[in-house]
This record gives structure tokens, C-alpha cells and sequence, in this order.
């Protein structure tokens, strides 16, 4: 009857750079997970590709660099005008020098993300014209 006793899952079969295997459910039918599968490489490059142009999570931190750019600048203009006190603009610029920090430190992660899974797919693809062979192509 469906729906009862256990499912088989097949874990991904991917040997990260470190020894690791990968933790994620290979595809149905498939030996890898979609981030390791070989025969999808063109099909996460086309989508890497269209996210770039599109945004979103990956880009929040041009709109938070803009919109602080036109609040410093009002800020000030508003400190040399007297219509600010300075240990307020003082404030002020230490929360945005914050956000400064942070917006470079996601990316810093986004990019060390990227290069991971970057020099996984050519591991995998290197193993692949390797015969299979498990051992990455920086340890010849």
C-alpha cells in the first residue's frame, strides 16, 4: 500500500575536495545530487547565469550601497547646513559604517560559496574524464 514503510533515499555519491561525501539526496534516478551532477552542469550554469542578471538575494547589498550613498551624502549636507548635531551624524555614520561591514562580508561569502561549488563541478568533471577515479586533480 503506498504510503507505508520506509522510502528509499540515495545519498549523493559527490566526494567533496576534503574526503567528504556530499549529505544531500542524489536525483531520482541518478547518482549525484543537482549540484554534483555532471550532466546538469550546462543547466546550473544557464541558471547561475539568468539569477545574475535578475538579482535578488545576491544583489540586496547594491541597493543597500546606494541607498546609504544618498543618506550619508543628505546627512551631510544637513551636518554643514547645522540642521543635524554632530554626535547625531556621528551616530549615524558609525550604524552605516556597520552596514558598510556587513554588506562586504556577505559578499565575501557569496563569492566563497560560488568558488566552492565552482571547483566541485570541475573535480566532479575531472574525475568523470579520469575514469571514475575518486582522487581530485590537484593531487597528481
Amino acid at each position: 500500500m503506498r504510503g507505508e514503510g520506509p522510502i528509499a533515499t540515495k545519498r549523493c555519491s559527490f566526494i567533496k575536495a576534503g574526503g567528504e561525501r556530499c549529505k544531500r539526496i542524489a536525483t531520482e534516478g541518478y547518482t549525484y545530487c543537482y549540484s554534483h551532477d555532471p550532466e546538469r552542469s550546462s543547466e546550473r550554469s544557464r541558471n547561475a547565469s539568468k539569477a545574475g542578471r535578475t538579482g535578488g538575494n545576491g544583489r540586496s547589498g547594491l541597493d543597500d550601497t546606494a541607498q546609504a550613498k544618498r543618506y550619508v551624502k543628505g546627512l551631510v549636507s544637513q551636518l554643514l547646513s547645522g540642521d543635524v548635531q554632530r554626535e547625531i551624524a556621528t551616530a549615524c555614520f558609525m550604524g552605516l559604517n556597520t552596514l558598510a561591514r556587513l554588506v562586504e562580508l556577505e559578499r565575501r561569502i557569496r563569492e566563497t560559496d560560488e568558488l566552492e561549488a565552482r571547483i566541485e563541478a570541475l573535480e566532479a568533471r575531472q574525475r568523470l574524464k579520469s575514469g571514475g577515479n575518486r582522487r581530485s586533480w590537484h593531487h597528481r
